[in-house]
């Protein structure tokens, strides 16, 4: 079996103000794409791995622009499905100082919510391929994608592959009448590596969070604490082989603290505490660390080297506007080694 990564999700239209305006300050917005899954196989792109992206896009002109996106990145797009009405917009208003970010989604009735089981070939995608990735945003959305997640994980599970999940609860598209943790934890329960911010552990699965309080890089992750709560973790999901956890305060927009926590072979390891000001966009630090574990994933057998790459790399996309975590493994591995100064390099 190779080595390639299949994520799947929904990218959209992602429509920001600029220079900070309100959305209702703003004529004009800036255009370009964005979607978690689709933020994740771009990571692990840029890092060289081979990925493969997976969803339902509109056949039109902006169906086709997200294609040329994606392969402008070096991701797979030979199993997208073509069809439906339109393609899912979000609208981002950006952070700033005490005002925090403001998203409001237009994506009912996508090419990508009308999915439903037996209309993508699973086996055929994951012929090649080593790890499946999806995430709770997939399944949020409609009953038909919930039931399209079970459809892939059953056919990854059966064919072999490692079955990764990231939680990404958001409750503002848990609008079906279903709750998340009926939905989630039976999805959940197949998976080899999960994901998620000890918030989201939390809401899907009803175990109270030591709740990270760093709020410098001179403080250390409380070890005892995590230790407890992913075992606790881990006896609700007997499976799960790696459970991953990022832990960020936010002390305003521009500055947060940030570690990362895994759980695996019954041990807890955890990063330094990086300190971050002047970010810039912290859209998408959840998929950057994803990115990273994956494409460590299939680089490195050493656990801590997997929860250091990760956590570097969504460290670092806070430097970086837009979805994409447009970083290359060698810049992850130099803030590993402390070596990322923010000198010029020449």
């Amino acid at each position: 079996m190779g080595k390639k990564i299949v994520t799947f999700g929904e990218i959209m239209l992602r429509l920001t103000p600029p220079d900070n305006l309100r959305i209702q300050q703003s004529r004009n917005f800036l255009a370009n794409y964005g979607g978690s899954e689709a933020n994740v196989a771009i990571s692990i792109a840029n890092y060289g791995g081979d990925v493969d992206y997976v969803t339902c896009l509109p056949k039109n002109a902006l169906g086709e622009n997200c294609i040329t996106e994606l392969r402008s990145h070096n991701v797979g797009t030979r199993n997208i499905l073509l069809g439906g009405r339109r393609l899912g917009t979000y609208y981002m208003e950006k952070a700033v100082s005490m005002r925090g970010s403001q998203v409001i989604y237009d994506r009912d009735g996508s090419s990508f919510t009308d999915l439903q089981p037996g209309m993508i070939d699973w086996r055929k995608i994951f012929q090649d391929a080593s790890i499946f990735h999806w995430s709770g945003i997939d399944a949020s959305l409609t009953p038909g994608l919930a039931a399209v997640c079970e459809e892939a994980i059953h056919v990854a599970d059966e064919m072999g592959l490692t079955i990764c999940c990231d939680i990404n609860y958001r409750k503002n598209l848990w609008n079906y009448g279903k709750n998340p943790k009926e939905v989630m934890i039976p999805l959940m329960k197949h998976c080899d590596i999960v994901f998620g911010s000890e918030s989201e552990y939390a809401t899907v699965m009803g175990i109270p969070a030591p709740k990270f309080a760093a709020v410098s890089d001179k403080e250390v992750v409380n070890k005892e604490a995590y230790e407890n709560y992913c075992r606790q973790i881990a006896a609700e999901l007997p499976r799960c082989k790696y459970v991953y956890i990022v832990l960020r305060n936010v002390m305003s927009s521009e500055h947060h603290t940030l570690a990362g926590v895994l759980y695996s072979e019954n041990k807890i390891k955890t990063t330094r505490v990086y300190d971050i000001t002047n970010i810039i966009d912290c859209i998408g630090v959840g998929d950057a660390f994803v990115g990273g574990l994956l494409y460590a994933h299939t680089v490195y057998d050493d656990d801590r080297k997997k929860l250091e790459f990760a956590t570097a790399a969504s460290v670092l996309k806070n430097t970086i506007a837009g979805d994409y975590n447009m970083i290359k493994a060698t810049e992850v591995e130099n803030l590993i080694e402390k070596e990322a100064t923010g000198e010029v390099d020449r």
